[in-house]
């Protein structure tokens, strides 16, 4: 059987980002004395793998967190608004991915790399941040540490898998029937459609004709949304919103000023922000890539003359951020412009989560 000292339970233990928690407390060997892995009544009867063991699936209930030392929560924030009050009743240290309880002032918003000594101001609750906005403060905050930022500008481009295992299977229909309509009404194969090029009559039927979104507004194979989270009556979004918030938050920075436009991209995982940021004190780009490169949890990958650049598709499955194109902003005083990606589903959620409670 399992070995060590916690006793841990995971909700949401089936879905994406639960499962990613199970590879990360395997693959990190956090003291495990027992897993509780609980989900919704549907996943009941099912089992996950960890540590060799093949472990029942429970329903989330009020008895739940019975004899937990730590609780992470990874089902959505309706799910966490309910039970995590019980688990903290229970004397379990709920660390919560939601956004439930991130704003909340007497609970600690944290990114080991950055605020780690914010953990012990926890009364029972620790929050995850946003996944977006921790893969641009893992390249903002060291800056802001030497040069200290006054407003920053981003774009955000966010993979389907941010949106749990339904986006990644809409994405995959949808491309799927775009290939097979492609095909049906090119009458060619594939390959030979797109040797003869994308302006021949029939050759691109819209991904729209047979299969409609349902998880996304739109369709998301080979489009791009402005659109993540609902749109408030300022027009900027609640991801938006969150990523000005929680940065404030983490960084201490309470008057720090955030405009952020968040995209959803037809990419399964990582997700990746084009940051410009204004500094009080002039830098140069010898500087940040100097600070950047000894940054924990940030790898720089900046060579543009040789193609080398962050991309999603070489930064999925791995720990660290990547941080590139640094270049001095052209139209800031003391700016600087950088393009920053990370694998959502790991540093964004799992792995942070992992990370405070290995602080605790």
């Amino acid at each position: 059987m399992l070995m060590g000292g916690y006793h841990i339970a995971v909700v949401g233990a089936t879905g994406a980002a639960g499962t990613e928690l199970l590879r990360v407390l395997e693959r990190r060997s956090f003291p495990v004395a027992s897993l509780r892995p609980i989900s919704s009544a549907r996943s009941v009867g099912k089992s996950v793998q960890f540590c060799g063991d093949s472990i029942p699936v429970e329903k989330l209930d009020a008895g739940s967190f019975e004899k937990i030392d730590i609780a992470f929560f990874s089902a959505g924030g309706d799910i966490s608004r309910n039970y995590v009050p019980i688990a903290c009743q229970a004397d379990a240290i709920a660390i919560d991915k939601s956004s439930a309880f991130r704003m909340d002032p007497h609970v600690p918003l944290v990114i080991p790399e950055i605020n780690p000594g914010d953990v012990k101001l926890h009364r029972g609750v620790i929050a995850n941040p946003n996944c977006t906005t921790t893969v641009m403060l893992m390249a903002l905050y060291p800056l802001h540490k030497i040069f200290r930022v006054q407003r920053v500008f981003a774009a955000t481009y966010q993979a389907v898998s941010g949106s749990g295992t339904r986006g990644v299977e809409e994405l995959t229909r949808q491309t799927r029937t775009w290939s097979e309509d492609e095909q049906r009404c090119s009458g060619q194969p594939v390959a030979d459609v797109e040797k003869a090029g994308s302006d021949q009559p029939g050759s691109t039927p819209p991904a729209t004709d047979s299969d409609p979104a349902t998880v996304f507004p739109h369709p998301i194979a080979f489009n791009l949304l402005p659109h993540v989270d609902s749109f408030l009556e300022s027009g900027y979004t609640k991801e938006e919103v969150k990523m000005q918030d929680e940065t404030r938050k983490i960084m201490h920075s309470p008057a720090l000023r955030v405009s952020a436009t968040c995209v959803r991209v037809p990419i399964y995982r990582a997700h990746s922000v084009a940051v410009t940021a204004e500094f009080q004190r002039p830098i140069s780009v010898e500087q940040a890539r100097e600070v950047l490169s000894k940054a924990p949890g940030l790898e720089l990958v900046d060579e543009p003359h040789n193609n080398r650049y962050p991309t999603p598709l070489n930064v999925a499955g791995k720990d660290n951020c990547q941080v590139g194109r640094v270049r001095l902003d052209c139209a800031l005083e003391n700016g600087l412009s950088f393009w920053v990606s990370g694998d959502q589903l790991l540093k964004g959620a799992a792995l942070n989560a992992v990370q405070i409670a290995e602080l605790l």
